[in-house]
């Protein structure tokens, strides 16, 4: 007698304008461990497939870089799991935009969720659960560069930008693009097994142990909402960082109140001054660890620190990588 059917269907939310790897790398994934638990068991009884749903009745859709996708099925079909992908913006104001067009896929997520489907979304994809008021009161991450337009737009939802993956079991966030990956992963070690997740990791070689997206994160590229006491307070701090600052300095040179800073770094940082502070420091030897020779010791003192080891510390906390290892990893290399 054979064993029964184990199925496992995981539906990827149909939208135009969406990043093509959202789709096919997950496809690719799941058609490799299918792959890999028939070579380990012909008879195998586990069936994992991928499928498009989508909210507007159409049979196909037109993904960034125009590349067509078909067949899209009906919302109504039976799915184990429902991903929404994350989709091509210039800029943060152009994400929200992208979002208000989104209007059918938000009320179909909505409709998902209450038929007790499990729902996860990645990179900017948390975008549509957070405007569905899915994420409210929840813990969530997303695309790193996102974490002040996402704070100020979405106050309810509690966002942690360094996690790679944060997994509340009916909903789950997932941060950058490629950390989907890894998602899935862990999906499959629970639908199937761990052992075969380990092995679809390494066929296609994924490391599966990443956590954290600290360590890519830039305050560069991060796009934050303009405020005026936010960029005068910031640039303030900029200037001096390599020496010892107090709030009282800081509210002096923004002309305000330290209650009222301290209630603004809250609201615009979830920080507070001597946190924000202590996040530029560790910024600043980012950039010198990737563009300078400069020994760590020589780094610490431009970055307002006088003993090497707590800094170390502090740097490890915020990176989860060494100074040493976080240089050998992201240091510019001549061509």
């Amino acid at each position: 007698m054979s064993p029964a059917e184990t199925r496992f269907t995981l539906g990827l939310l149909a939208m135009d304008g969406a990043m093509a790897s959202c789709y096919t790398g997950v496809m690719d994934l799941l058609k490799i461990a299918q792959k890999l638990a028939r070579l380990r068991d012909p008879a195998t009884p586990l069936r994992l497939e991928t499928v498009l749903v989508g909210a507007r009745g159409q049979a196909s859709i037109t993904i960034d870089g125009g590349l067509v996708m078909g067949p899209v099925q009906s919302s109504d079909r039976a799915l184990d799991l429902l991903l929404v992908p994350g989709f091509m913006h210039d800029s943060v104001g152009d994400a929200f935009r992208r979002i208000a067009g989104y209007g059918p896929e938000i009320e179909l997520l909505r409709a998902v969720s209450l038929r007790g489907v499990p729902l996860a979304a990645n990179c900017c994809g948390s975008l549509l659960l957070a405007e569905a008021g899915l994420l409210d009161g929840r813990g969530a991450t997303t695309s790193w560069w996102l974490d002040g337009a996402f704070r100020e737009r979405f106050p309810r939802v509690r966002l942690d930008v360094q996690r790679m993956v944060c997994d509340e079991g009916d909903i789950a966030t997932t941060g950058a693009s490629t950390a989907v990956m890894g998602y899935v992963l862990q999906v499959l070690a629970r639908v199937a097994d761990p052992a075969l997740a380990q092995n679809t990791a390494r066929m296609m070689l994924l490391d599966p142990d990443r956590s954290s997206q600290a360590p890519y994160i830039s305050l560069a590229l991060s796009e934050r909402p303009r405020h005026s006491l936010s960029e005068k307070a910031e640039g303030f701090l900029q200037r001096e960082l390599h020496r010892d600052l107090s709030i009282t300095e800081l509210a002096r040179h923004c002309g305000t109140s330290e209650r009222s800073l301290l209630r603004h770094f809250r609201q615009h940082f979830d920080a507070t001054p001597l946190a924000r502070l202590q996040y530029l420091r560790v910024e600043r030897a980012k950039a010198l660890l990737e563009t300078t020779l400069l020994s760590f010791d020589e780094i610490v003192e431009r970055c307002g620190y006088s003993d090497s080891s707590s800094f170390r510390k502090l740097f490890k906390r915020a990176t989860s990588l060494t100074p040493a290892d976080y240089r050998e990893r992201f240091r510019l290399r001549p061509h």
